[in-house]
């Protein structure tokens, strides 16, 4: 389901916005993609099978799919499904979490910690109930109608109010783990003055490291390999990209190979090995558990059920 719609992340990038919202109705299968925003997935009417690191799993009218940034999710629609889509930059979302929880963190980089220990379930299928979603729908269509034409400083505070007023109705159903406290948020028990708190830049050499993975990612690459590519040691590129992408360079590649794989799975008769070869991938059984890890399901098993709805 993460890319069930195709079009609003080309929007996405052409016009930068922290919130966008899409409605699309999809009849056909969609195949597992990650991409670098976080997307909350409200279904509308009709039901699909979804595939994500929780697994294969059924959804259907009253449930909303929670994906974290960088989280492949793929889906196979029964007849068709219509859903409306909001995607919500990384960075807005974490600052968000710092000023929820301003009284126990110190700054923005332990907000991006915090949150990844919270949240520490990256896809997620909340049952709202069809009554309960109902309740978001006049929200979910003022904010498509807010979005549809970029982003506009005039309307910023309104899609904002919007946004909070859904997520204050589907928070409870989130799953969360017990938020304890690091290491920097131990010695500060009591927030630093506004003036000392930190907001980082992006890197520039994360995204270069980003952009030589998406562009080869069939390379040998190893984490020294790439810290090379970009002139930063190894222990330098780890920090600089997990506080960019919230992964590692390494589980980063394993993303982007997962969804290579699954468009070689759907598309082309390559047999299983083959297209793991192609993809960066020398040992299918190394290969099969990450594809599952990233994917829900075996690369066999997401062959079958692509043949299967194929046939029909």
């Amino acid at each position: 389901m993460s890319s069930i719609e195709e079009t609003a992340v080309d929007d996405k990038r052409a016009s930068f916005a922290p919130i966008i919202a899409r409605t699309r109705s999809v009849q056909r299968p969609i195949a597992p993609v990650a991409y670098d925003c976080m997307k909350l997935i409200f279904v509308r009417h009709g039901s699909a099978i979804l595939f994500s690191e929780f697994g294969e799993k059924p959804v259907k009218v009253g449930d909303v799919i929670a994906l974290a940034a960088n989280t492949l999710c793929g889906s196979e629609p029964e007849d068709s499904i219509t859903v409306t889509t909001l995607y919500l930059d990384r960075d807005y979302i974490i600052d968000q979490v710092f000023w929820q929880h301003a009284a126990l963190l110190s700054d923005r980089l332990d907000a991006q910690d915090f949150a990844d220990e919270l949240y520490s379930e990256p896809a997620q299928i909340l049952h709202l109930g069809e009554d309960r979603a109902g309740l978001l729908m006049p929200w979910l269509d003022e904010l498509l109608a807010l979005s549809l034409n970029g982003p506009s400083v005039d309307r910023f505070y309104r899609m904002q109010a919007l946004l909070f007023a859904v997520l204050d109705v589907i928070t409870p159903y989130v799953k969360t783990t017990a938020a304890r406290r690091s290491v920097t948020q131990r010695r500060a028990v009591h927030p630093s003055p506004p003036r000392h708190r930190e907001f980082a830049p992006l890197r520039a050499e994360a995204r270069q490291a980003v952009e030589l993975l998406r562009r080869e990612p069939s390379e040998r690459w190893t984490l020294q390999s790439i810290a090379d590519a970009v002139h930063l040691s190894p222990s330098q590129l780890g920090r600089v990209f997990v506080h960019a992408y919230g992964k590692t360079p390494m589980t980063y590649l394993v993303t982007i190979r997962a969804e290579h794989l699954a468009r070689l799975l759907r598309e082309t008769d390559l047999p299983i090995e083959e297209a793991m070869r192609r993809v960066g991938w020398r040992s299918r059984g190394h290969a099969a558990r990450m594809f599952r890890q990233a994917v829900g399901v075996t690369p066999t098993r997401y062959r079958e059920l692509s043949r299967q709805k194929t046939a029909v």
